[in-house]
């Protein structure tokens, strides 16, 4: 029986995807959690095998706790369940240890076997992730889009801010202090040559970061 832990923060998401679960007679979900404090909690109480984590969380995000749990070692397996596509988030949450990323508006049968191929250890590549893999292997770093040179903190400030999020809600939804976000925020800008947050949103709808 393959042990599931579910991380997302929203509930109506967690209750689909333990519905979708459910179908799978060697899948158990074992725990569900909301955020980054929840998620620890119900690791100490219960062991498992798959994580499925959600990467745009208050407070720590997914790609946070995939370092965490990369620099404590745990074994636990993790698969990245995002509304991102493939293409923004996949190969940053790949490098930073995730087993498998997939899309929430795919297939439902889909997520089951993800997660029973992430729990034998195995990576869970979609034909769309194997294309970016691919296309980046030798890839110049002259010929990256310049947000994909941001850090994973920069980057979640960047897409934050262009969703119209003010600094001091994105302070208080990463728990950083404002002096912290205006320092991740004059990096992004710096970076990618803008001047002010209205360019920037519109480098993030242009580049498909966010929604128009």
């Amino acid at each position: 029986m393959t042990r599931v832990i579910i991380c997302d923060d929203h509930a109506l998401i967690r209750r689909g995807i333990r519905d979708t679960l459910a179908d799978a007679t060697d899948i158990e979900v074992v725990g569900e959690a909301g955020d980054y404090g929840e998620l620890r909690t119900l690791m100490r109480q219960h062991s498992c095998d798959v994580l499925v984590l959600d990467i745009n969380m208050p407070g720590r995000s997914g790609l946070d706790v995939l370092h965490v749990l990369k620099d404590e070692g745990n074994p636990v397996k993790v698969l990245v369940v995002s509304m991102y596509p493939e293409d923004q988030y996949a190969l940053r949450a790949l490098k930073a240890g995730a087993h498998g990323y997939v899309n929430k508006g795919g297939d439902p049968a889909v997520l089951v076997q993800a997660v029973r191929t992430v729990s034998q250890g195995r990576k869970y590549i979609t034909p769309e992730i194997a294309q970016l893999l691919a296309e980046n292997i030798g890839k110049d770093q002259e010929t990256e889009a310049p947000h994909e040179k941001l850090s994973d903190r920069e980057l979640q400030t960047l897409v934050m801010i262009a969703s119209g999020k003010r600094l001091s809600d994105i302070a208080t939804e990463l728990t950083l202090s404002p002096k912290t976000v205006s320092v991740y925020r004059a990096r992004v800008l710096e970076k990618l040559a803008l001047a002010n947050n209205s360019e920037l949103t519109v480098y993030a709808i242009r580049n498909g970061l966010v929604g128009e």
